[in-house]
Formats: C-alpha cells, sequence, structure tokens
C-alpha cells in the first residue's frame, strides 16, 4: 500500500520460491517461516489523504508487523522480515526498538537505499508511504507512524546510518540535516572511498552504544542491471560484489540483531532475479561466505 506501482506483495512469495528457507539451513540455521502479515487490499479500502495514501492501513500492518517481530525476539531468534515495499520498516524497527527498551537499551539502523525514505507528509511529493518510514523512525511523523508503541523516536540520529543513496529529494535534504543524521554515504562516497572503508564506519556509527543494529535493504539500492525487479529503478547503483561484500562485511562484524529486504516486486522482474539475488544477499548477510 505505500507504493504506487503494484507487485511487491508478491516479493514475500518470490523468496521463498527462491529458496530462501532451503538455503538459510544449508548456512546450518535453524528457520522458521512466521506466515503472511495480514495486509489489507488496497483496492477494497479508501486511500485517504493523498498526501500519505492508505496511512491508516499501513500503520495497523506496521503494528502488526512490529508484534510479530517481539514475539520472534522474545523466542531468540533473529527476525528475517520479507517486503513489501518499504513502509513495513516502521513495524520491524518499531519491534526491534521496543524489544530492547524494555531492557533500557536502544538499537542502531543501517538504511541500505537507493532513496533516504525521510520525506512526511508535508514534504513528499508523491504521497506514498515508503518514502517516509525513516523519517516516521525518527520522529518527525506521521504520528500515526511514528507513535507505535507509545513512545518516538524509536532510533537515534547518530546511530541511524544511510548508505548508498543516489536520488534525494530537495525537502529529504532538509529532513536528514533537521534529524541530525550522522552519517550519510551517498554512491559517490561508495565509488570514491570503497565499500569496506564505508560499511566499517557505517558499523562503528549504527553500533555505537547500542545492543546491535537492524538492517534494512531496499533491493533498489542495488544496480537495476542486477536487480531489475523493483518499483523505483535508478541507474548507478551497488554492483553485484559491492552487495554482497556490504552484507559479508555485516556478517564478520557480528552486530546485526534484525535483517529485511524489501521493494523485490515480481511483476517487473525477469525470471524472479531480483528475489533470487535477494536470497543470495540475505545468506551473505547471515553468513555464507566464499571460501
Amino acid at each position: 500500500m505505500g507504493a504506487s506501482r503494484r507487485g511487491v506483495d508478491m516479493g514475500p512469495s518470490a523468496m521463498r520460491v527462491a529458496g530462501l528457507e532451503e538455503r538459510l539451513e544449508a548456512l546450518g540455521h535453524q528457520v522458521t517461516d512466521g506466515g503472511n502479515i495480514l495486509v489489507d487490499i488496497a483496492e477494497t479500502q479508501a486511500a485517504g489523504s493523498q498526501n500519505a495514501r492508505y496511512l491508516k492501513q499501513i500503520a495497523e500492518t506496521c503494528t502488526r508487523t512490529a508484534a510479530a517481530v517481539v514475539k520472534t525476539l522474545e523466542e531468540g531468534m533473529t527476525p528475517l522480515v520479507l517486503g513489501g515495499d518499504h513502509s513495513l520498516a516502521v513495524g520491524s524497527v518499531s519491534g526491534v526498538s521496543e524489544f530492547y527498551r524494555r531492557q533500557g537499551r536502544k538499537i542502531g539502523v543501517l538504511w541500505i537505499d537507493a532513496h533516504s525514505d525521510i520525506n512526511t507528509p508535508e514534504t513528499s511529493p508523491s504521497g506514498n508511504v515508503h518514502g517516509m518510514p525513516l523519517a516516521a523512525l525518527l520522529g518527525l511523523g506521521p504520528d500515526l507512524l511514528g507513535n507505535i508503541y507509545g513512545f518516538s523516536p524509536k532510533i537515534a540520529p547518530e546511530n541511524t546510518v544511510i548508505i548508498g543513496v543516489r536520488d534525494i529529494d530537495a525537502a529529504e535534504r532538509a529532513n536528514i540535516r533537521r534529524a541530525g543524521i550522522a552519517e550519510v554515504y551517498t554512491m559517490r562516497d561508495i565509488d570514491e572511498r570503497g565499500m569496506r572503508t564505508v560499511m566499517e564506519e557505517a558499523l562503528r556509527a549504527a553500533g555505537s552504544d547500542t545492543s546491535g543494529y537492524h538492517v534494512s535493504l531496499d533491493m533498489d539500492w542495488i544496480d537495476p542491471e542486477d536487480a531489475p525487479g523493483v518499483g523505483t529503478p535508478v541507474r548507478g547503483g551497488a554492483t553485484y560484489r559491492e552487495a554482497h561484500l556490504a552484507m559479508e562485511i555485516i556478517a564478520d562484524h557480528g552486530g546485526m540483531v534484525s535483517f529485511e529486504i524489501v521493494e523485490v516486486n515480481p511483476v517487473i522482474d525477469e525470471h524472479n532475479r531480483t528475489a533470487d539475488l535477494a536470497v543470495e544477499l540475505a545468506c551473505s548477510a547471515f553468513g555464507k561466505k566464499i571460501l
């Protein structure tokens, strides 16, 4: 519901078909498929305000997602959330943040995306809520998303890192400064400094004085040549090997407490290539090595 282009609702099925569970089990992990979170069908619902379409329904879905994430962590397991559009990150991050807040601790976030997703209803040029989740999590609004579990913000700006952005609205630039996000790495930073340096700095920031970090991976971060099945493709993204290297460094670091992959859209994919790559990257993040 957070995107203007339909099809991402089939992303989880595409990743299951690509063998996500079997491939993680082959690495030695115990995997439980918790099934799908209930999501209303857009065509049966009133869109509401054009500044934030389906906001009420998205907030309800994110609340259900947050509860499932909390339950998973309480059971001693690592949540792996499959999207869907990126608005679901409000649910997954809210759940992780709530779980650690109960222990008096906080988390960091790695936001790996072509876009910064830090619009609000007041600044969004499209009214699509998948462009607002990071704003909600940082307490910029909309309140209906930001106040799940009755507290806001869910994450601190000094522990929030954006990696790989290359398509940012003017209003989002202002919101990034307003939020006080310490670390934003554009594709130019990756080009000039290399993925290893960027990831090591990012992990230090996300992990500083936290219990670990949530990894939010939008598949449009990767160049459309390798990941064509995404709703908002932008040329000039991470290469196949750069993406794997980033995930391998995350696995080596050992501080990941939860992980999500979003924006896989099988309707515009080529022979399930993007879903298959998403599964490969998840495996790298969960410890698969070349040797």
